[in-house]
């Protein structure tokens, strides 16, 4: 049997170019991933009444999202996001400061609570004060909670 070089040569360029279409074919069916330069920053926030998060009833709710701009239902998101970017998203910093403010000794106690996303990594911060006073005096007034 003799083997013809050009019979060769057409069935292994005929099998390249099917093989390569349906590779193509394939890649176009497949969904396109919407790539982001910024890494996902959303957030719900809270403040509640009672003294545990799971059982608290929410009094207010905001959302904050961070990237790439500022926006949500939060009355200053563009200051609540500087505020988290300054503490890198660790909200237990937000009330690292001493308070100036002088408050009741009443119980009456709020949570406030952080859940959602910041910078792609996942957060769930909550805490508890004995009243709003006490809590708007531990947050000297920043913006995060301020709502």
């Amino acid at each position: 049997m003799r083997r013809n070089p050009h019979v060769i040569f057409a069935t292994i360029t005929a099998s390249t170019l099917l093989l390569g279409g349906l590779a193509t074919a394939t890649a176009q069916a497949a969904p396109a991933k919407a790539e982001s330069l910024y890494a996902p920053s959303a957030l719900v926030l809270t403040v509640a009444r009672g003294e545990d998060p799971m059982t608290a009833t929410a009094e207010r709710a905001v959302t904050l999202s961070c990237a790439p701009t500022a926006e949500g239902t939060h009355p200053d998101p563009a200051g609540a996001c500087k505020e988290l970017e300054a503490v890198k998203g660790k909200f237990a910093e937000l009330a690292a400061g001493p308070s100036n403010r002088t408050c009741t000794r009443q119980w009456d106690p709020v949570v406030v609570t952080a859940h959602g996303v910041w910078q792609g990594k996942p957060v769930q911060f909550s805490t508890t004060y004995g009243n709003a006073c006490e809590m708007a005096g531990s947050m000297n007034d920043n913006a995060v909670f301020a709502f």
